[in-house]
């Protein structure tokens, strides 16, 4: 008997990396938007019926991993209607099908829930408090999957990165190779979190889940350990590049204004995971290491 995992959002950064895991223990169907579309209604429960059945047929224990989202910040302030349908509507229709299936649900939701303004990490009921479209919409999808009646988990992270898909490590890399200095923001502080650490936990997540020995809480956090600001880990990624991190000068959010607000803060803090008996992931600094040990030639321009 496997764990079969359906992942919409198949095709972003930590979908890949969940089938990147894929073995003869752990079936992954990560389908990206044209195959999986959660605006469309039809097709999503025609997909969570169809996932659910082939499983039972197998033996297999399963579960759904939302990867699906509208990630586009700054272009969500005035694409409202896009971003409300992908990160809102989808995910409540996600999660009925799922309850109707009997089938447990992660929900990947973001730091952005949060307003950014304090001065200790997130605990997972602190206040909410979104500045920004994007982050408007996945605290609403958070409360459509918990109201639907679906086993469902929300778990928030941050500063993703992989060795899939575009991401900031990739960005750093790139301009390091085409520039002698670049300014990086250092007025915000959160904690980068690898995709690979990030996939595992969901993992593991889902095969408590599954084993009818899901966590009490329904909303847990789960980054990399630590915080740094933007340029702390721009000038570490110059590190494991090589390169000569006094070339990375610090900047402030001011001086690069940006449609969306980004939250001044947005460290969360991981004490609910690991008071679930989840293993915790890893400190960032150390991760990133790994990410650059296991597949370097993902991050360097080609």
């Amino acid at each position: 008997m496997a764990l079969a995992l359906l992942v919409p959002g198949g095709s972003g950064q930590l979908g890949r990396e969940l089938a990147a895991l894929a073995g003869p223990d752990l079936l992954v169907r990560a389908e990206d938007s044209a195959a999986l579309d959660l605006t469309q209604t039809r097709a999503v429960i025609a997909a969570v019926t169809a996932f659910a059945k082939a499983a039972a047929a197998r033996g297999d224990t399963a579960a759904v991993v939302n990867a699906a989202a509208y990630t586009a910040v700054d272009k969500a302030e005035s694409d409202r209607a896009r971003a409300y349908a992908v990160n809102v509507d989808g995910p409540r229709v996600l999660a009925a099908a799922c309850s109707s299936r009997g089938l447990p649900l992660i929900h990947v939701s973001t730091d952005y829930v949060f307003p950014g303004d304090a001065d200790k990490p997130y605990e997972v009921d602190d206040e909410t408090g979104p500045k920004s479209v994007y982050g408007a919409t996945k605290l609403a999808g958070e409360q459509a999957v918990l109201r639907s009646g679906a086993r469902s988990w929300i778990v928030r992270t941050a500063w993703v990165y992989g060795a899939h898909g575009a991401n900031f490590v990739k960005t750093m890399a790139r301009l390091e190779a085409s520039r002698d200095r670049l300014s990086v923001v250092d007025d915000q502080r959160g904690a980068p979190t690898w995709t690979k650490d990030l996939a595992t936990g969901l993992v593991e997540l889902a095969t408590r889940a599954t084993g009818g020995q899901g966590p009490t809480a329904r909303v847990l956090h789960a980054t990399g350990a630590g915080e740094t600001t933007w340029c702390g880990f721009a000038r570490a990624v110059f590190e494991e590049l090589g390169a000569d991190p006094a070339r990375v000068s610090p900047c402030t959010t001011a001086d690069y204004p940006t449609p969306a607000a980004r939250p001044a803060y947005s460290v969360l803090s991981g004490r609910a995971w690991a008071e679930a008996g989840l293993t915790p992931l890893r400190p960032w600094r150390e991760a990133l290491s790994a990410a650059f040990a296991e597949d370097a030639a993902a991050y360097r321009p080609a």
